[in-house]
């Protein structure tokens, strides 16, 4: 394997959080009983006319403006053709030649320097209804004896964003769509759940030799829904794909379903091309010609971004744990903790391991976290900072257990109460040690010093 060199690029896909359709009046609504959200227009009657959503054009540019893309000044809808029976009206309206967003970039930080993927397109378009296979135990069209068409999905607003190939490895791959998806999310432009469907990716993976120019056949793993399963994916296709290689075997430019029980991909059918879909402009919907003043307005909306937010607070932590502070959306909490004193590492923690509170807590909470309170009293007060108004003083008089002289007894009673855990303890699995702080706290109704505790516990052991 280290011969091959895996080449990816993903196309992400992400329902915008529009209150109507691309194309028509119809609500969008998650969990809205079959079929009761639709109208002639994406239902593709004769003679209904699409009209494009003002909401879902300015949310495109928006990302593109975050994507650091070139933002067309105009803008073509193109009729994608294919038949399927999600698709009414045999074609998809997209765009081809003329995307609203073209190149770009996302800049992923990491402790090894900065990660750069290109973007090729970020375009606007609609989603196909929903095809449900029934009657089988896997919900997939093999052995279902039915199939389904729910066509309330069909015409929301879907942006896809085109990445180059510039990723080689999962972990590069997972890094790039987990920072997308926070920068869409942060954008309030979409959910951007996988497990409702609102972000999904097709995978395209190739393998070369390790300094070999051009590229190899590739293949699309289509649909994919979970962070998890896209790793494996990558991970199995590179697998398939060298093994075919070095065996003289012929790959052939595909799309492929992955099977998770199995870790294994299985054609689907040959890939398509651009040319098979036979594109041409909408005739229904004329060019999109952004404003520079609506532009302008949009750039303005765009906050500081997650990359830039890993940046910056990674000087004072890291890069991996301001990564995981950033992307599980802790930041604010910790920033809040540390402008009224406390340490940005102390605040992460904190941050990381505790609720949400109102941010006019922060300084009342700052100061609790700075005194030497017992644990029940820190409990205390973050749950009461999530939902009202605190003052320092009503816990800051708890303090906690800390004198040695006090102690000690209690450890020591411990520590004989339990010789067998002592010895396994002695004996090299210092995991145990957690279970004597618990016994410490309980004899003292939660009211010793933990980092006291673990002192003396550390030293009576030794």
């Amino acid at each position: 394997m280290a011969e091959w060199e895996p080449v990816i690029g993903l196309e992400v896909h992400a329902h915008l959080k529009t209150r109507t359709k691309m194309f028509c009046r119809c609500a969008l609504e998650y969990g809205a009983h079959e079929n009761s959200r639709t109208c002639p227009v994406c239902l593709a009657h004769p003679g209904a006319l699409p009209v494009a959503n003002e909401r879902a054009i300015e949310f495109t540019i928006k990302l593109g403006l975050a994507l650091d893309c070139e933002i067309a000044e105009r803008a073509i809808f193109a009729r994608k053709n294919y038949f399927y029976p999600d698709l009414p009206k045999g074609y998809q309206i997209s765009q081809y030649e003329a995307p609203l967003c073209g190149p770009g970039r996302l800049v992923i930080p990491t402790e090894d320097g900065e990660e750069v993927v290109g973007i090729v397109r970020a375009h606007l378009e609609e989603d196909a209804a929903k095809t449900v296979h029934a009657g089988g135990a896997t919900g997939r069209s093999v052995g279902a004896t039915a199939s389904l068409v729910d066509f309330n999905r069909g015409g929301t607003p879907l942006v896809e964003i085109v990445s180059e190939p510039d990723m080689h490895s999962a972990d590069e791959a997972l890094r790039y769509i987990r920072l997308l998806r926070q920068t869409i999310v942060e954008l309030g432009i979409s959910d951007a759940e996988m497990e409702k469907g609102t972000l999904r990716a097709d995978v395209n993976v190739s393998v070369r030799k390790r300094g070999e120019d051009g590229f190899r056949p590739r293949w699309e793993i289509k649909n994919m829904n979970s962070f998890t399963f896209i790793g494996r994916a990558i991970e199995a296709a590179v697998r398939q794909q060298v093994a075919a290689h070095e065996a003289g075997e012929e790959v052939v430019q595909s799309t492929y379903d992955y099977d998770a029980d199995t870790d294994r991909l299985t054609v689907h059918r040959s890939k398509e091309e651009a040319d098979d879909y036979r594109y041409f402009p909408e005739p229904d919907l004329v060019p999109i010609e952004p404003p520079a003043s609506l532009v302008e307005r949009l750039r303005g909306e765009v906050p500081e971004l997650p990359a830039a937010r890993i940046a910056r607070l990674a000087k004072e932590i890291g890069t991996d744990r301001a990564t995981e502070l950033v992307m599980t959306g802790h930041d604010r909490k910790a920033e809040l903790l540390a402008a009224e004193g406390l340490s940005l590492a102390t605040a992460s923690a904190v941050a990381m391991n505790r609720g949400d509170f109102l941010p006019e807590n922060a300084a009342a909470l700052a100061a609790i976290l700075g005194a030497n309170v017992t644990r029940e009293a820190l409990d205390e007060a973050f749950a009461a900072a999530a939902t009202r108004a605190i003052a320092a003083d009503d816990y800051l008089a708890q303090a906690a257990v800390g004198d040695e002289s006090e102690l000690v007894p209690v450890i020591d009673a411990v520590l004989a109460a339990n010789p067998q855990q002592v010895e396994t303890y002695r004996g090299g699995k210092e995991g145990v040690l957690g279970f004597f702080v618990g016994q410490v706290m309980r004899e003292t109704g939660g009211k010793a010093d933990p980092k006291v505790v673990n002192k003396l516990l550390r030293e009576r052991l030794s």
